[in-house]
């Protein structure tokens, strides 16, 4: 199997650090290039970083010097996990200069010819690609993107509804883990003995993103889905984890078996990253959890629990993801694995 050399963008951070856990001993992908902010830049990676996750940080990259944020860099595929204030500058000029670049920051989810990603859903708007090389002059080098971390926790079972019901609109709260914050994060006389219910930028997010995932890709464009999302959005004092609480207008009537049926039976891809189960749905009334779910399919699946017909809505659901797995790094990763499978990288 071929091993494409690949570059992290913003290396140091939380979900840069989960880039680099989640790429140790991958099959197809092998770390070459570190690049973080200028603290950090012309230092081993193990000395500029203050490793946050369980574990050491893997002895392959300790040495490796992190370089500015800038091209060229030493590898065939970019992975960015900069703040979005330096993200749109920094990825356009990678992708200028002929990088495949695959985002986890926001700079670019919503512009109207870059794709926004989550690989079981929506693979085919992979053909924006072209559509964005032609406009913006790209040559081999192309955006792509993966939403929001709370979008990834309740999009895939709002997906499985809008196949095969239709989805008319939906009223999503999000309770959000701290490390979504990044690092140092909340403060902890914030957090503790606390819920926080604004996250500043989050819910027009929520609101938005799901719309374009589950839109229809034609002619080399995207038509939105045409369902409407409320949501409000908070911080809770878990570590990982975003769990959403969904209720959820159908357009064409459905039995609870059907709607269990449907979110179970969404199909999974045969990727290295890819869970064995996509959406699984338990029984358990207590259930999903982040500490006893937010693991499952290591990190990749998700976790769906209280399906139950609503007394407003047509039914209603929580959902679970992680957030810096399924929610960033780990779908960006399984991103590039799509890419290859389907020859664009």
């Amino acid at each position: 199997m071929k091993k494409y050399r690949v570059g992290i963008l913003g290396a140091t951070g939380t979900v840069g650090q989960r880039f680099v856990q989640l790429l140790e001993g991958h099959p197809q992908f092998e770390i070459t290039a570190l690049a973080a902010s200028d603290r950090s830049a012309g230092k081993p990676y193990a000395e500029a970083c203050a490793w946050k996750l369980s574990g050491d940080i893997p002895a392959s990259v300790k040495e490796i010097v992190v370089q500015p944020i800038e091209p060229p860099l030493d590898c065939d595929i970019v992975f960015s996990s900069l703040p979005s204030n330096v993200a749109r500058e920094t990825e356009e000029a990678f992708a200028r200069a002929g990088y495949p670049v695959i985002s986890n920051s926001s700079s670019y989810r919503m512009d109207d010819d870059v794709p926004l990603l989550i690989a079981e859903i929506n693979y085919d708007h992979l053909g924006l690609i072209e559509t964005q090389r032609q406009r913006r002059g790209f040559g081999k080098g192309f955006i792509i993107t993966n939403p929001n971390c709370a979008v990834t926790a309740f999009a895939p079972p709002l997906a499985a509804l809008h196949r095969k019901f239709g989805v008319e609109s939906a009223i999503v709260t999000t309770m959000q883990a701290i490390s979504g914050a990044g690092y140092p994060g909340v403060s902890s006389m914030d957090i503790s003995d606390n819920v926080l219910p604004y996250i500043a930028g989050e819910e027009p997010k929520v609101e938005t993103e799901a719309q374009k995932i589950l839109g229809d890709f034609s002619n080399g464009t995207i038509t939105n889905a045409d369902f409407s999302v409320s949501a409000q959005c908070f911080r809770v004092a878990v570590i990982d984890g975003h769990t959403a609480s969904v209720r959820v207008n159908l357009k064409n009537t459905s039995t609870l078996e059907d709607v269990v049926d449907a979110m179970q039976s969404f199909p999974v891809l045969d990727l290295h990253s890819s869970p064995e189960k996509f959406i699984e749905v338990l029984d358990e009334p207590s259930r999903p959890q982040p500490r006893l779910d937010r693991d499952n399919g290591h990190g990749m699946t998700i976790t769906v629990g209280r399906v139950f017909p609503d007394n407003v809505f047509d039914y209603r659901f929580v959902s679970l993801s992680h957030n810096t797995v399924r929610g960033a790094a780990g779908s960006a990763i399984l991103n590039a694995e799509l890419l290859i499978d389907k020859g664009i990288i």
